[in-house]
């Protein structure tokens, strides 16, 4: 591969994760620099106001890391698109600043979009070599519950993923791209038309620092993607998403 081809932009959405940001940042590019990887990070913080404008400020004397801070506006989906728009390089990856995606793993994903052996890679949960660490037996249950309906939009196993990296050019061929919730990733799979798909085995940790943003209200926003995107891959069934969502809405009440 060609000098070139080996640039990476890493997009983190953030709020609030100012204690992670030093470890992500130090384990993302020791990574990608033991790899040759030439790797850009940007930070898109809803206006956390923690104190990670300033962290930034002093890791950047040390790494290619700059901070965009969003105002009035927040979601992790919105997030990443906003990022995508800020990037330099042709190859974007998506993680979270929780640590919960192992930062050693950025450069196996990005090889298979820097070879051209797939369109979209996902660090994986659910292929031989993933994991759950030390999830409860509910938590387990609630994201397979999930993932059910999500899998008959796409072949990948893990399509909730936070974890992922494609071209920008497969980005901007999206259709009505609608980033709302917060699972951007399946959002893309769907509306970019993809066809060649890869996953990384990833074992998948609880954040190092800080409280999970996932809330009710974000279920929610979940259920109203999915009856969206099953419009848009299956065009006419309208019906059979407002079965889905209240489906959905039934589990919604069942796991809490």
């Amino acid at each position: 591969m060609e000098e070139l081809e080996q640039r990476l932009s890493v997009v983190v959405p953030t709020y609030r994760e100012a204690d992670n940001l030093r470890p992500l940042c130090e384990r993302v590019f020791a990574a990608t620099r033991a790899s040759a990887i030439e790797a850009e990070m940007i930070i898109v913080d809803d206006d956390s106001d923690d104190g990670s404008e300033a962290i930034v400020a002093e890791l950047a004397n040390d790494f290619d890391v700059r901070i965009v801070v969003r105002r009035g506006e927040r979601g992790l989906s919105s997030a990443v698109v906003r990022g995508f728009e800020e990037a330099r390089h042709e190859v974007l990856l998506v993680m979270d600043a929780d640590l919960s995606h192992p930062p050693e793993k950025v450069p196996e994903l990005a090889r298979k979009v820097f070879d051209g052996e797939a369109e979209f890679v996902v660090g994986s949960r659910y292929v031989g070599g993933g994991e759950m660490r030390d999830w409860p037996f509910l938590r387990r249950l609630n994201s397979w519950v999930a993932t059910v309906p999500a899998r008959l939009l796409t072949p990948v196993r893990d399509p909730m993923a936070g974890f992922f990296c494609l071209r920008r050019e497969t980005w901007r061929r999206a259709e009505r791209l609608n980033p709302i919730g917060y699972k951007i990733a399946l959002e893309l799979m769907v509306k970019c038309r993809c066809r060649r798909y890869a996953e990384v085995p990833i074992v998948f940790t609880d954040r190092l620092h800080g409280t999970s943003k996932l809330t009710f209200w974000q279920q929610l926003l979940y259920l109203r993607q999915l009856c969206g995107l099953y419009v848009f891959r299956f065009p006419g069934l309208v019906i059979g998403g407002i079965l889905l969502g209240l489906a959905g809405l039934i589990w919604l009440v069942w796991v809490r």
